[in-house]
């Protein structure tokens, strides 16, 4: 189905779940950047933490998502776009109830999934830890790096879009060309699995995105296994 073929009754440019969200989200960044520097640890409270971190709490796999790098304005703009840009029409699809649970939920399980490349990552630097390789300070700056961002849930926004809507046309710079909804998805789905598995770290939580992307998709083949025109 091409986009343009996409007329829902009452369809809102910005409909009230992703208004909330763009809210929130520019809120929580403003607090970060403003007295989150000079008050309170934000981060330290609310930002995802591994488990065996001082710093974990067991609201962070929902808090997390609500933050953003307080250094780097483009990765809160770039989230809040493509949250309008692909949640909107879903929203308007499913209705606000339905698609707040799927935001929530991927954004969840990016969470679980991050969680458990930490464990992976973590349990390599262990015994160079304990015999003495690596000093605590590598050990615990690893072990306490906060995750941040609605990367994940965003991934998750996108993959439900790209699997209601696989043939829609995207322009994605620097792309000089339109490319297909479901062959972004492969892609980008790919660039992060490329980036978890090397060695050199970006400071990106890839496996967060594939997480997010693989839980909105496995959460749309359950919805949709009764009726599939609850989704198309």
């Amino acid at each position: 189905m091409n986009s343009t073929e996409i007329r829902p009754r009452g369809f809102q440019v910005l409909p009230p779940i992703i208004k909330n969200l763009l809210i929130i989200n520019a809120l929580v960044w403003l607090a970060q950047i403003t007295v989150g520097k000079q008050l309170i640890p934000i981060e330290n409270l609310f930002a995802l933490h591994y488990i065996k971190s001082e710093y974990y709490k067991p609201w962070q796999f929902i808090s997390y998502m609500f933050l953003h790098d307080p250094g780097n304005f483009f990765h809160i703009l770039f989230n809040m776009f493509a949250l309008w840009m692909f949640g909107s029409t879903l929203e308007n699809l499913w209705g606000s109830k339905r698609f707040l649970l799927f935001y929530l939920i991927c954004g969840v399980g990016a969470a679980l999934v991050h969680m458990v490349a930490l464990w992976y990552d973590l349990r390599q630097l262990e015994p160079l830890f304990t015999q003495g390789y690596i000093g605590p300070d590598v050990y615990y700056s690893n072990l306490n790096v906060p995750t941040m961002g609605a990367s994940g849930a965003v991934m998750g926004i996108f993959a439900a879009f790209a699997f209601t809507f696989p043939n829609s046309q995207l322009l994605i710079l620097p792309i000089p060309f339109p490319i297909k909804a479901k062959y972004a998805m492969m892609g980008l789905i790919g660039l992060d699995l490329i980036g978890g598995f090397s060695s050199q770290s970006t400071g990106v939580a890839h496996f967060a995105h594939v997480g997010g992307a693989l839980v909105g998709i496995i959460l749309l083949l359950i919805w949709n296994k009764k009726n599939r025109r609850t989704f198309y």
